[in-house]
């Protein structure tokens, strides 16, 4: 006898039953109705997207269980949520959504050994048991391979993160450094290289934590005398992930014990990833000797997504929350914001927020206004070639002029007005501000700002070319 969705959702309930209270039962699982079977997902209709999260929070596992029991280890089940009359329409509609299956990450225990000198040794993130350590790993789940997609912009730093997350310790990316700009993903990749690691190898112990806390965790075993335990703490880890390691600059003493303990784990075949919004070669105030070893492993860059990556993740989004937009508008959105998947993603959230609480239809109409007010209040980030591309075109000389070596003082005005705006307007370092404009070194960067500071105060004609260029720069 052939299966049919009421027959495998029957057994299930039946599953159910066993495994849970009646009041329980009544509440959460009668209600549900079975609508569609195809292949190995089982579609089922639950009556609003509150029942949807409960069940999804308190019964995945129970769920995940029966249908595996009924349809094998590759079952998936999609919820249908009926959604009442939004935009007039005569009927309801109903929302799709897929199971997340995902639980968290759980709590590590990590056993010290007994010839430690200290038995009481301190975990700067809860006070421990004398022998046993709970160790939370501060990912989180949410952030998986799954849903961070694949493209150009990403295709090197996602395949090495696959890489240590099959293999921690035992491959030639230790450290790996993923850098980019705002809102690329860093920390996404980051927390996705740590739940893939806990899923596959249960037994090591992984822990997320950013620079910035990992220095007030140090400043304070210095105050309590603990700073031995602070680091026998970190050479327990097997998997040691540091966001934002660029906060680390000018903070000697942070640096040394970080130095220490990242010598200790790498020695011992550790994993060690490192996030930062700078490669190496731009980071400022870091001790050689430690930027010489985030150069050891493997050095991935995450660029701004190219347009089919940005529909991918807007399309990815909507199929998570169980929402439909015509292409047309995917399109818009994903042609109209550029600069990073953050500002895209908050992009497509203000759409469906706007057509859900004012209870408007998602049109082109509504897109643009969105996305109008929404590029407005984001400030663009701008790039030192495109600083450059202003700064030639109002003063109408070639690229390759302003950049040449020439001392003619129109030029060198433009030149030092472009080193000006690239210090104002990006992160760069002065290093990689002088190498972009024109092979210059940082201290004929410094030179050039003064000099526009001072002119600005001293000559009309001048201060009217700052103006205009900032206006440009700031459109």
């Amino acid at each position: 006898m052939s299966k049919t969705a009421q027959s495998v959702w029957n057994n299930c309930l039946s599953f159910i039953k066993d495994n849970i209270q009646e009041q329980a039962y009544k509440t959460w699982f009668e209600p549900i109705q079975s609508v569609e079977l195809t292949d190995n997902a089982l579609y089922i209709q639950v009556p609003s997207k509150f029942f949807y999260e409960w069940l999804e929070e308190h019964y995945v596992k129970l769920l995940k269980v029966a249908l595996t029991k009924e349809l094998g280890s590759n079952a998936k089940l999609l919820y249908k949520i009926k959604m009442e009359n939004t935009y007039g329409n005569k009927l309801p509609f109903t929302e799709q959504i897929p199971s997340t299956n995902r639980q968290a990450v759980k709590t590590q225990e990590v056993d010290v050994p007994i010839a430690n000198k200290n038995p009481e040794l301190k975990n700067p993130f809860v006070i421990p048991g004398i022998r046993n350590l709970k160790i939370e790993s501060q990912l989180n789940a949410n952030y998986s391979f799954d849903n961070f997609l694949e493209g150009d912009s990403n295709r090197l730093a996602r395949s090495a993160g696959y890489a240590v997350a099959n293999k921690p310790g035992g491959t030639s990316f230790n450290p790996l450094l993923i850098f980019g700009g705002v809102g690329l993903g860093k920390t996404h990749l980051a927390h996705a290289i740590g739940v893939e690691i806990k899923d596959k190898h249960p037994e090591k112990t992984v822990l997320y934590i950013s620079a910035e806390i990992f220095t007030q965790q140090y400043i304070d075993s210095v105050k309590k005398n603990t700073r031995n335990d602070f680091i026998h703490f970190y050479q327990l880890i097997d998997v040691l992930i540091i966001d934002d390691v660029q906060f680390l600059s000018g903070k000697t003493g942070t640096q040394d014990v970080f130095f220490h303990i990242f010598n200790y784990l790498h020695q011992n075949g550790k994993q060690v990833i490192l996030t930062s919004d700078k490669a190496p070669v731009d980071m400022q105030d870091i001790e050689q000797r430690l930027l010489s070893r985030f150069k050891w492993g493997l050095s991935a860059e995450l660029h701004q997504p190219d347009f089919e990556t940005r529909i991918s993740i807007l399309k990815n989004i909507l199929y998570r929350d169980g929402v439909e937009i015509p292409e047309d508008i995917i399109e818009y959105v994903a042609k109209n914001i550029k600069s990073n998947v953050r500002e895209l993603e908050g992009a497509i959230i203000s759409l469906i927020a706007q057509s859900s609480f004012n209870k408007k239809e998602v049109t082109i109409e509504l897109a643009k206004q969105v996305v109008e007010k929404f590029v407005k209040n984001v400030k663009r980030e701008i790039s030192i070639d495109y600083i450059q591309k202003v700064v030639s075109d109002y003063f109408q000389l070639d690229l390759e002029i302003l950049q040449s070596k020439t001392r003619k003082r129109h030029v060198v005005q433009a030149r030092q007005l472009a080193m000006f705006f690239a210090k104002k307007f990006t992160k760069s370092s002065l290093a990689n501000i002088g190498s972009q404009i024109g092979d210059r070194d940082h201290a004929t960067v410094l030179h050039a700002c003064k000099t526009v500071d001072n002119l600005v105060s001293t000559d009309k004609q001048f201060r009217k070319f700052v103006d205009d260029i900032n206006k440009k720069l700031t459109l």
